[in-house]
């Protein structure tokens, strides 16, 4: 399959904090790279924590939110020849903002300084952050819990929303709240949705059936690794975890059997 054949896919992955978003991100970008049927990989770290980069083991430089600070700073003491100029350069800023590796790209969001409302700076991030996807095949957005962020700032739709969860209830029950935004609320335009549950360790049935009582298609269950728990202590980028890891193996069958189908 040749690039230009790809379709591009988006796909964006939240849940409730806690429940092990980032190592899945960090998992999913290494089985789509593995793939072979992913093409050009974008990643988004929606998340201000700015836990990603550290995951996947890529340094990033300048984040989005140092962009529109840069921005609003102008646009509060420039001129308006130096206000037209920065307007002009915010498609430059998002490309300068870009950390590259051989095979994956991540844009980092971070967070703003100054407080208050800029809504008019979010368009044009959001509108600038388009233009630059339209390099890739591939998109995964690493988000926070909610889902409101991903369509301020980042995209107004996704085809695949994974919503990750641990077997508690508080997960389960967020999972829950992520579909209703979606399905009746239409925070994000979205194809689908379909739910993972981390750290599975023999509760299988009573997952399944707690999806099923969500109405939420179950994307996959992945299983407690204890080397995720041993990369995380060191620091250790999870795109590094033995190819027979137990969750690395659970997220291989996910985008075989879910998010590449």
């Amino acid at each position: 399959m040749t690039q230009s054949s790809l379709k591009q896919r988006i796909i964006a992955v939240c849940g409730k904090g806690g429940v092990g978003k980032t190592a899945f991100t960090a998992m999913l970008t290494r089985a789509l790279a593995e793939s072979g049927r992913a093409g050009k990989l974008l990643l988004i770290d929606a998340d201000p924590a700015l836990g990603l980069p550290g995951t996947v083991g890529i340094t990033v430089e300048r984040t989005i939110g140092q962009v529109r600070e840069a921005i609003i700073q102008t646009a509060k003491g420039g001129d308006a020849r130096a206000k037209q100029e920065v307007a002009g350069m915010v498609d430059y800023m998002v490309q300068e903002a870009l950390a590259e590796t051989g095979t994956v790209a991540l844009l980092a969001m971070g967070r703003t300084e100054t407080m208050g409302c800029f809504c008019p700076v979010n368009n044009l991030l959001r509108d600038a952050i388009d233009i630059l996807s339209k390099q890739f095949d591939t998109i995964v957005i690493d988000g926070e819990a909610g889902l409101e962020q991903i369509n301020r700032q980042v995209m107004r739709r996704v085809d695949t929303l994974l919503v990750l969860s641990d077997s508690s209830s508080r997960g389960l029950q967020t999972a829950s709240v992520l579909k209703n935004m979606v399905e009746v609320e239409k925070i994000v335009q979205c194809e689908r949705t379909g739910l993972i549950v981390n750290r599975v360790q023999g509760n299988e049935d009573a997952l399944i059936a707690a999806a099923a009582r969500i109405g939420i298609e179950l994307a996959g269950l992945i299983p407690q690794d204890p080397n995720i728990t041993s990369f995380d202590a060191i620091g250790r980028a999870l795109m590094e975890l033995p190819s027979d890891s137990p969750a690395l193996s659970a997220v291989r069958g996910i985008v075989d059997g879910y998010v590449l189908t």
